[in-house]
């Protein structure tokens, strides 16, 4: 049976509001801690604790939602749950207690990212047509949550947390709304390699394959500085409605997801990651070498390179993920291939970044702290990545299989901003 309108626009709602409370806090964090005197570090500290809840959440559903609760009713709770926690969050003052309350929040939300595309898919006859049009409403929130963010002027204050906080409370009480979605592996016994995706291990055997997973864990060292520091970097150069110019970026990533198969079929798998990786060296040369004078179109290529960034590499690496794992170790090595970027790379990421912001402080005579210097800041990432784009160029070899990766994008669900 086809989905209703009524389910359609559930599903939809659930989307839209999904990412407006991820885009609310995440984007502009960085801007408020360091308004309220937190170092580099802390804020650094503070975004790791999204890579720590999802190197934890597989565990979760894993081994609790998939086996005991149907999935819209956890999805309920854990927004609740983290409602209030990112509230909490909003009114600590120090580093330590910001973060172990935002970790409790992060370890509430994270788990709801793999929650909404089960009750999305349980209720699609062809999720691969039905879903990308659900999808999208999603960016489309993360887009709005930076407008309204930026238009109030509220950036350098706790009210966005404030915000996302009131959102996911409301959100976790229209999921109990949804129609049913029961456990999937009820009865049956999981185990700790299989919520890791530690099969696909055998797969590092390929060297191809094994090239590209270290450079995925290996690129997001460099693109944890865009996603913590880029608001406080915009706000601090002067910029007016940093948050609502950086949606910029989601508005390219979903123009470049539509002209995706155009690319994949001439190009193949390892140029498109070329290219991706290329973005993201070009995008921090631009935030170094620009300013908010003459040469502002440098910060807004940079913020429009998203599309590329994101789309090219890492919506590009899934799809190869699904060429060359067998059928049988398919979500393993999505889980596998999820774990190490999103987990680990990110969690690097973010202690390398804020280490490297605290670094470049500029400080007055009294030792307080009055700005940074961002050109030596984006330099690092962009070697970073320039490094990796060289080693992957020189070592990544596959077979091209135009057409077949042309399906599989076509039919690939993505997830996140």
């Amino acid at each position: 049976m086809a989905m209703s309108k009524t389910v359609r626009a559930q599903l939809s709602v659930l989307m839209f509001f999904q990412f407006f409370g991820w885009g609310a806090w995440t984007v502009t964090m960085g801007t408020y801690l360091g308004r309220i005197g937190f170092q580099g570090i802390d804020i650094g500290n503070a975004y790791s604790t999204t890579a720590w809840a999802a190197i934890i959440s597989p565990f979760f559903v894993g081994m609790v939602a998939d086996r005991f609760f149907s999935a819209q009713k956890v999805l309920g709770v854990l927004h609740i749950l983290g409602g209030v926690t990112l509230f909490l969050a909003s009114r600590m003052q120090t580093p330590a207690a910001f973060f172990w309350v935002l970790l409790l929040h992060a370890l509430c939300f994270m788990p709801t990212l793999a929650l909404i595309n089960a009750v999305s898919f349980h209720q699609m006859e062809d999720p691969s047509r039905e879903f990308p049009g659900i999808r999208v409403l999603g960016t489309i929130g993360w887009i709005v949550a930076g407008w309204v963010i930026g238009l109030l002027r509220i950036e350098p204050t706790a009210i966005p947390l404030r915000i996302a906080a009131a959102n996911a409370v409301l959100l976790g009480l229209f999921c109990f709304t949804l129609p049913p979605t029961p456990p999937r592996s009820a009865g049956q016994r999981v185990a700790v390699r299989d919520i890791l995706g530690l099969d696909a291990l055998g797969l590092m055997k390929d060297r191809a394959f094994a090239v590209f997973v270290v450079s995925s864990l290996l690129i997001c060292i460099p693109l944890a500085f865009y996603y913590n520091f880029t608001n406080p970097f915009l706000n601090e150069s002067g910029m007016v409605n940093a948050a609502g110019k950086m949606t910029f970026g989601q508005m390219s990533e979903i123009f470049f997801m539509l002209v995706m198969p155009f690319f994949f079929a001439r190009l193949g798998v390892k140029w498109m990651l070329i290219i991706g990786m290329a973005a993201w060296t070009a995008r921090y040369f631009l935030f170094a070498y620009g300013d908010n004078g003459a040469l502002v179109w440098m910060f807004y290529l940079g913020i429009l390179l998203h599309g590329i960034c994101y789309d090219f590499f890492f919506v590009t690496g899934q799809i190869y993920v699904d060429q060359k794992a067998p059928p049988a170790l398919r979500s393993s090595a999505q889980g596998f291939i999820a774990f190490v970027t999103l987990g680990v790379g990110m969690l690097i990421g973010a202690k390398v970044s804020g280490w490297v912001v605290q670094h470049h402080q500029l400080m007055d005579g009294a030792q307080a702290v009055i700005g940074h210097d961002w050109r030596r800041i984006w330099l690092v990432p962009a070697v970073m990545a320039g490094v990796v784009l060289v080693l992957f160029g020189a070592l990544f070899n596959e077979r091209r299989k135009g057409a077949q990766a042309t399906t599989a994008m076509e039919a690939r669900q993505t997830e996140g901003t």
